[in-house]
């Protein structure tokens, strides 16, 4: 299997996960494993190192693996770093233990803290000068989080009309009683909402008056940092870190793989534009559905999913592909045309793209691979 993976990388994309409500995933399982422990567990001694510096408590993120630690919305910092080490141990661990490079792929995308770990192991940016930055604001952006609450979008007929739903956020940020905006662009028929207070609430109650019935919003339960969204002005969270950013080493080489931005939704970084998309990165929405289509696009035949328990990556992956199967059921994907595509009416959104976009109809042949699974499963010598 190692061997079979080390032949797909030159088509394959590497997506790396960002913060979620659990973060551990397998990674007391890699940092207890005889040969890939000790890199889990160097990459988490200097991450603990970092939050413990930046945020002036001490923290021990190995003990924090071993344990298992849930998260929630005060363990932030500890979760980011978490993130972004056990991502860059995987990484290692491909390297070192299978002589898999993983930039030697076609390219990489990562959502929210994802990106921030993919120019970290494209030697853009070390690790202890990229963390400062988010590490520093983490308690303030936790505080900020324990009234925010993120909301589901989506339509189950045509498009969401993105120009509405702004002019709602809108609408309800004026009235003074809370902000809410779109934190993440999952395709052109979802969005993810994040508001604070009653926001998401109000929200819901009004789309009736703004879009039509077969657009719903589901409520998530949980607490989020409002990451990606006009939130953090409140605090000047943007401002202070964009200013830490302009202001900490490195930046002046170009990732060793080309990094599909989720700011700008284009592989165009270069050796001194980083800081600022970086700095975008901090309160712009994710637009998670233009990485997509870029990798699509491309020609690649394989997702590695890095990071502990990879999930809103791969599910955008899985939906797309089960609504192109679905669309075009009960007939042959190489031998359909784009005029018998174009009847079909049970996904007028999808309908829309495929005319345009065929290359979309790639979806479901595109192979998904969980790095914490694969490393679980190989055998080793």
């Amino acid at each position: 299997m190692a061997s079979s993976l080390k032949e797909q990388i030159a088509s394959a994309a590497f997506a790396f996960r960002g913060y979620n409500v659990t973060n551990q995933g397998r990674s007391a399982e890699l940092l207890a494993h005889p040969i890939y422990g000790p890199i889990v567990e160097t990459q988490l001694r200097e991450a603990s190192e970092i939050c413990s510096d930046a945020t002036c408590h001490r923290v021990d993120l190995v003990e924090r693996v071993r344990r298992c630690e849930p998260s929630a919305i005060n363990t932030f910092a500890e979760d980011v770093s978490t993130i972004i080490a056990i991502e860059l141990a995987q990484l290692r661990i491909l390297e070192e233990v299978f002589d898999i490079h993983w930039c030697e792929g076609r390219l990489a995308f990562g959502y929210s803290l994802g990106e921030v770990a993919a120019l970290i192991g494209a030697g853009v940016y070390e690790m202890h000068d990229i963390l400062r930055p988010p590490l520093s604001m983490a308690r303030e952006c936790a505080e900020l989080g324990r009234n925010v609450f993120m909301g589901v979008l989506f339509s189950r007929g045509r498009e969401l009309d993105i120009k509405l739903v702004k002019r709602l956020c809108l609408e309800i940020n004026h009235e003074g009683h809370g902000v809410i905006g779109i934190s993440s662009l999952l395709s052109p028929n979802a969005v993810l909402l994040l508001g604070q207070h009653e926001t998401v609430d109000r929200f819901k109650s009004r789309m009736r008056d703004y879009f039509p019935k077969k657009v719903h919003l589901r409520k998530n339960p949980n607490n989020w940092p409002p990451l990606h969204t006009p939130i953090l002005w409140e605090k000047n969270i943007s401002d202070r870190a964009a200013y830490m950013m302009h202001t900490m080493p490195g930046g002046f080489v170009k990732p060793a793989i080309p990094i599909v931005s989720l700011v700008t939704g284009k592989a165009d970084y270069d050796d001194t534009n980083s800081r600022e998309i970086l700095v975008d990165w901090i309160d712009h929405p994710q637009r998670l559905w233009d990485a997509v289509c870029e990798t699509l696009a491309v020609g690649v035949e394989t997702v590695v999913h890095v990071g502990p328990e990879p999930n809103l990556i791969p599910a955008t992956f899985k939906r797309i592909s089960d609504d192109v199967s679905s669309q075009l059921r009960g007939r042959s994907l190489n031998s359909l045309g784009l005029r018998a595509m174009s009847g079909i009416a049970r996904r007028p959104w999808l309908t829309k793209l495929l005319s345009t976009r065929a290359t979309l109809l790639r979806a479901p042949f595109v192979e998904h691979v969980v790095l914490e699974d694969w490393l679980l499963e190989q055998q080793i010598d």
